[in-house]
């Protein structure tokens, strides 16, 4: 009777497999997603459909929803945006990045970069402490600890001037997340995305799906965005992490309501809550006249943007392309980029961190670097501690800062965010920074073959699960 009824168990487990299987192959979103899926469900069905059922669904209702409601606001801003476009667009040159960002290339726009945590939040305090009317923060972890404590008091100050506050955090990324900490910015009547109650029962299930934006913005005026999250470890304060390299970039100009843009959807999927009539759509233009905009991509796109993203910058270079990473598992069709463009002449430099704080991706890493190199790519280990920045330069003209990691994770998985720039000088406050970052950094030459044992045997296995790293 046991035997029977664990047969039978078996059974329809195997019938859910299978029928998972053929989800898989219908909607995963590569050939090599659909037959990773595929052999893992009908090898180990037992182990396979669980993950399936919380790793494996690539589409996100809601936020399609949170973008149907939202269309208003991007009429508005198109009809602000329509008198700032680049007087000399070129569809060869921005096409493939509107395309992405489904939003317009815009001038008008100053940008700076913030060099690493205490630069960066120095400049996002600042602003929030000259608050008028609104805050919004919205970070993949927030912490309980020194850092995160700083910026509750000064959310929470800026609450008791009357300035509004809106504050968000993904629910994977925060979620040792203190319920002290959540009641003390409700108390003081702070409105807070609680992704853990507004997604109820769906939370399990959307574990893959992380939102990964780092965004703080001011009275629409003024924006933030890059690599550093809420936590002490962002100081260089883990003993273990040592120094931690990371870029925020300060922005104005029409850009900041483009970020704002991105901002009100997530909220709106978040809470249900539409809060563009409360928001300030007018960011007016700034005396740089920088021409970029943002590219958010995320798993509700059409196709896959972020992959995008990357292959037209890389495609875009005539003399150089350098990228720095603290995560290096590239789809295919980055991977051909970067071979393609170090064959036809393009200096290509990928600079990733030495040590590792995430072990997976950094083995997968290993991976892909020879058949890099024997096309001409450059693989640098940044040296002086951890590097968690997402810049990319191109060429002299062409530079962008963000959230977007060289992986299948931020390609097609998570909720990312690019401040991207057609200009030379902030193109030149980019390859400064990098170039002080390579002189820290050593050229890899190694091969697979001769790299430590465990780095041998782990690399090309955890190579296998690039399609979720």
């Amino acid at each position: 009777m046991t035997l029977s009824f664990w047969a039978t168990a078996y059974l329809a487990l195997v019938v859910v497999a299978v029928f998972c299987a053929w989800r898989a192959v219908r909607e995963a979103r590569t050939p090599q997603g659909s037959v990773g899926w595929v052999v893992f469900l009908l090898s180990v069905p037992v182990f396979a459909v669980p993950a399936y059922l919380i790793f494996g669904q690539y589409r996100l209702k809601g936020v399609v929803v949170a973008r149907r409601d939202t269309a208003k606001i991007i009429a508005a801003i198109g009809k602000y945006s329509a008198r700032r476009r680049p007087e000399a667009l070129s569809k060869a040159e921005y096409g493939p990045f509107e395309a992405a960002a489904q939003l317009p290339v815009l001038r008008g726009n100053a940008a700076s970069l913030l060099i690493d945590g205490r630069a960066a939040f120095d400049a996002m305090f600042s602003a929030i402490d000259e608050a008028e009317r609104y805050v919004l923060v919205q970070f993949y972890i927030l912490r309980h600890d020194g850092l995160g404590r700083a910026l509750r008091d000064r959310l929470i100050a800026a609450r008791k001037r009357g300035v509004e506050v809106y504050v968000s955090y993904d629910h994977l990324g925060s979620l040792a997340l203190k319920n002290t900490f959540r009641q003390s910015l409700l108390d003081a009547g702070i409105r807070l995305a609680e992704p853990r109650r507004s997604q109820g029962v769906a939370f399990r299930f959307s574990l893959n799906y992380r939102n990964h934006r780092k965004t703080v913005i001011v009275d629409g005026k003024r924006g933030f965005t890059g690599g550093l999250n809420v936590g002490d470890e962002y100081l260089g304060l883990d003993p273990d992490m040592g120094d931690w390299r990371d870029t925020h970039v300060s922005l104005r100009g029409p850009v900041v309501a483009q970020l704002q843009l991105v901002f009100a959807e997530d909220w709106h999927f978040s809470t249900g809550d539409l809060i563009v009539d409360d928001l300030d759509w007018r960011p007016g233009m700034q005396a740089e006249n920088m021409v970029g905009l943002i590219v958010a991509t995320g798993p509700v796109d059409d196709f896959d943007s972020g992959s995008m993203f990357y292959f037209a910058s890389i495609s875009r270079a005539k003399t150089r392309v350098w990228l720095a990473s603290p995560y290096f598992v590239p789809d295919l069709d980055t991977l051909s980029a970067l071979k393609h463009a170090a064959l036809r002449g393009v200096e290509v430099r990928i600079l990733i961190p030495d040590l590792a704080d995430n072990r997976i991706p950094w083995l997968a890493a290993y991976a892909y670097c020879d058949e890099l190199r024997d096309a001409g790519v450059q693989i640098w280990r940044f040296e002086a501690g951890f590097m968690h920045q997402k810049v990319v330069l191109v060429d002299d003209d062409y530079a962008a800062v963000g959230t977007t990691n060289l992986d299948n994770r931020s390609f097609r998985l998570n909720f990312e965010a690019m401040a991207v720039f057609f200009d030379t000088a902030f193109a030149t406050q980019v390859e400064a920074m990098l170039i002080r970052d390579f002189d820290r950094s050593s050229l890899s030459r190694k091969s697979l073959g001769d790299q430590p044992l465990g780095i041998r045997v782990g690399a090309p296995i955890a190579r296998l699960f690039a399609p979720i790293l």
